[in-house]
């Protein structure tokens, strides 16, 4: 079974990219957590197929509903706004879905419908003639299942799958929040050789650094977010999201796809969060930003421009109030030190794209492979920021839960 986090906060998903649904199970958040449908509707929005312009063609409204684990005693309150139909046979059933209320410690079930598929597209891969495209992940789940596989949009290898972290960590973010004022935010920092000038992570740091202090006021975390919101790609300087977005149309017009890479970072941590060895934060950080579809690259703090410093460079200077820099990223021996926790993660281009390959068919005949039909991001870095603040929520929350329960 894969879970994400745990485990006592953790998040299971079911459900294929041509499917009904993506259904999500949502384990071990606290009771007493107010929870509306919208909080969580705003960070799916920004996931959503059909919701950037740079992103794929596939629009998808992407509307969360939730079956269980919240409640309150205004019954109208609870239930209003979402209805659910089923007919099966000659019969037909309605029930309506929760809106509003407080989590109850039970595991939170919700369901995302899937309503704009095509799955005609997919055609030229079924069976074992079916063809295969370079860089996806085609050939070795058809032979890993015995070639009982759904080949619709991927199956569940497609990027629709991270529908269910994004509904659990919106689910912890806001418990961080609530509880210690946590935030986590992400920014493209670069897209293919383009790189920007303002760092999300520098900018962050900086703050600190200069007003001595870990602790972030919302409202300057408010300017930074809707500056990130209000430009043409999710980051935090707009002559470079211009630029990137210009880059990304040519890509696409070209019938290619281009990678990128985005920073994550966490500011107003907890301290002391995570273990040493193999309950590490850093562990688990690198795990699961570093597992996110099409990604290649995980980097923790100053990540790789580490290499070439000597040591009296690198080693981050310590005062009462905080640390004078924060090359290690907010964590030391897989720790929080309450410093901002930051990472740059790397996309690799999307795999499907128009231009003719060498490939095989399944059955490993060779070929000449050529798309035929198909919706697809050509930079799938685009719509990645809001899942990587998710999974970095879910597994933050899990360790923030585990070092509560062992202090007491």
């Amino acid at each position: 079974m894969e879970i994400l986090g745990g485990p006592i906060f953790g998040v299971a998903g079911a459900g294929e990219s041509h499917g009904p649904a993506v259904t999500t199970i949502v384990f071990g958040c606290p009771a007493g957590l107010r929870l509306t449908r919208e909080d969580v509707q705003l960070f799916l929005d920004r996931r959503r197929p059909g919701g950037n312009r740079h992103g794929t063609p596939r629009n998808e409204k992407d509307k969360v509903i939730f079956l269980s684990g919240i409640y309150q005693d205004d019954h109208a309150a609870l239930t209003t706004g979402t209805t659910l139909t089923a007919t099966v046979e000659a019969s037909s059933f309605e029930t309506n879905g929760y809106e509003v209320g407080y989590t109850t410690g039970e595991p939170i079930s919700a369901i995302v419908l899937s309503t704009s598929k095509k799955s005609q597209h997919y055609d030229q891969f079924m069976g074992d003639k079916g063809e295969v495209r370079p860089g996806h992940t085609d050939l070795v789940k058809y032979h890993k299942s015995r070639g009982f596989i759904d080949v619709r949009g991927g199956g569940r290898s497609s990027y629709r799958s991270a529908i269910s972290d994004v509904i659990g960590g919106s689910i912890a973010r806001l418990y961080l929040r609530e509880t210690f004022g946590t935030v986590i935010l992400s920014s493209i920092r670069q897209v293919g050789s383009l790189r920007t000038g303002r760092s999300l992570a520098d900018v962050v740091n900086q703050y600190v650094v200069e007003n001595g202090t870990m602790t972030i006021p919302q409202e300057v975390i408010a300017q930074w977010q809707a500056g990130m919101e209000s430009a043409e790609i999710h980051t935090l300087d707009p002559d470079f999201a211009q630029e990137a977005g210009e880059l990304i149309k040519k890509t696409r017009i070209a019938g290619d796809s281009i990678g990128a890479q985005v920073e994550v970072v966490a500011v107003n941590v907890p301290t002391l969060v995570g273990d040493p060895m193999y309950r590490s934060l850093k562990l688990e950080m690198m795990g699961v930003l570093g597992g996110l579809n099409a990604v290649q690259s995980c980097e923790i703090g100053d990540g790789i421009d580490v290499i070439a410093r000597r040591g009296s460079e690198n080693n981050d200077a310590i005062r009462t109030t905080n640390y004078l820099s924060n090359s290690h990223g907010g964590m030391i021996g897989g720790i929080t030190t309450g410093m901002p926790l930051t990472a740059r993660v790397g996309f690799k281009p999307t795999s499907t794209i128009l231009h003719k390959q060498k490939s095989v068919r399944k059955n490993l005949e060779e070929i000449d492979f050529e798309l035929k039909k198909g919706r697809h991001d050509p930079c799938v870095g685009v719509r990645a920021g809001v899942t990587l603040e998710s999974r970095l929520a879910v597994i933050l929350l899990n360790a923030t839960l585990m070092q509560r329960a062992m202090v007491g």
